[in-house]
């Protein structure tokens, strides 16, 4: 079986935790190649970015107001107009150690009401986002072996 090879942006506010999650689930899944990223907080290179993305996770902080409203413009670059479907994109509510797990679901406006949504803590309940992130990445490995099987057949036929 050839390896599958999928591109996926976490993307979201400064501060969120998207370093540290990513470093966490890549360390504690079979990810062998992970880019981290420099903060890239001008827009004129995010096109290049998002070339060719399989998947986006939006990760927030779910203790910061703000956050909610910073999330609508990242679904609008990152998944809208892209052409991404809701199913490639996974929300994801992180907290930060000592700020208690307030698993209350935050406000969502509607598109990203849709979306799925996790919770990570990784003090309290790493395991938790582990899962859910692999079920996900499954997903869109399922996606990316679809397209390729149909560029096959129409190479072929």
């Amino acid at each position: 079986m050839a390896m599958l090879k999928a591109k996926i942006l976490f993307v979201g506010p400064c501060e969120s935790g998207k370093t540290v999650l990513a470093n966490f689930l890549t360390e504690s899944s079979d990810i062998t190649e992970y880019n981290p990223t420099q903060g890239v907080r001008f827009e004129s290179c995010w096109p290049a970015l998002m070339k060719d993305s399989h998947g986006v996770v939006i990760v927030f902080n779910a203790d910061i107001p703000s956050h909610l409203k910073e999330i609508e413009m990242w679904y609008s670059c990152f998944v809208q107009q892209q052409f991404l479907q809701d199913t490639q994109c996974l929300l994801i509510a992180h907290h930060k150690p000592g700020s208690g797990s307030d698993k209350g679901n935050p406000a969502l406006v509607p598109p990203l009401n849709k979306l799925k949504l996790v919770h990570s803590n990784l003090e309290d309940d790493p395991e938790e986002i582990r899962v859910e992130f692999i079920k996900y990445l499954r997903s869109i490995i399922n996606s990316v072996s679809e397209s390729r099987d149909r560029e096959e057949m129409s190479i072929i036929t």
